[in-house]
Parts: C-alpha cells; structure tokens; sequence
C-alpha cells in the first residue's frame, strides 16, 4: 500500500537571535510533547503561502508575512510522509496568545534549541541541513 503524503508549512520568526517554538500537546498524533516551528497542514486547495499565514494566527494569534524560504524537509510516519515547506517569516501584528494544540512555548537560541526534545523533521532541519541563525 502506498503512503500518502502531507504537505505542512512551518515559519520561523526571529527575535534578537531568538525564534519562537512551541511544544507539541502530549495527545498529538503526530511528535507529541515535542518542540517545533509555528505552523501545520495545508487544507485541500489552499494555497501554501495562506495555510502558513492561517497556522500562525491559529497557534499563536500572531499576523505575519512570508520573507522567504528556508528549505523542505521530509518525515516518514506509519500512516503517511510529511514534507514540511520552511519559510522566514516576520512580524506584523498581534499579542501573542497560545493555541490548545501545544502546551508551551518560548524563544530561545540555537544552543538551547538544540537540547530540547525535538520534532522529527525540526531535528533534521537544524542538524542534517545544518541550519544556523
């Protein structure tokens, strides 16, 4: 049986060499309790550049706008793939408020980024494409 795939949007906003991640809610299906990048899945014919736009108001009541892309990375799971679209995003607007889908949320640098317990495709993103900020 062949795996579907997903396509996921994820923005990295940064802050005086900080960008903000959340931790995942312990009941997700996907990375539970693990730290990652705003964002989530494109709905069926949505544009890509407006599910991100969408996600980031979601989960953290934040209005931002695309700057440019970071680079794709690809997680396996049993029950599908998921190809993770990564763009720089900036601030426009809005005070920032946590959504139910994630338990915390910080800004923090590299170094304790890469300590955290991270999502699949976050890890391969920092370490196999080597992402600095």
């Amino acid at each position: 049986m062949d795996i579907p795939y997903g396509l996921t949007m994820r923005g990295l906003l940064k802050r005086q060499n900080k960008i903000l991640i959340l931790k995942r809610h312990p009941n997700s299906r996907t990375n539970p309790n693990r730290w990652e990048l705003v964002g989530g899945k494109v709905d069926p014919g949505e544009n890509f550049d407006k599910a991100l736009i969408r996600e980031f108001k979601e989960e953290t009541n934040l209005k931002i706008k695309i700057a440019d892309s970071i680079g794709a990375v690809q997680e396996d799971f049993p029950h599908k793939r998921t190809v993770a679209l990564v763009m720089n995003v900036e601030f426009i607007s809005g005070e920032f408020k946590i959504s139910d889908e994630h338990i915390d949320w910080k800004w923090a640098n590299m170094d304790e980024i890469k300590e955290l317990n991270l999502s699949g495709w976050f890890k391969k993103l920092l370490i196999e494409k080597n992402y600095e900020l």
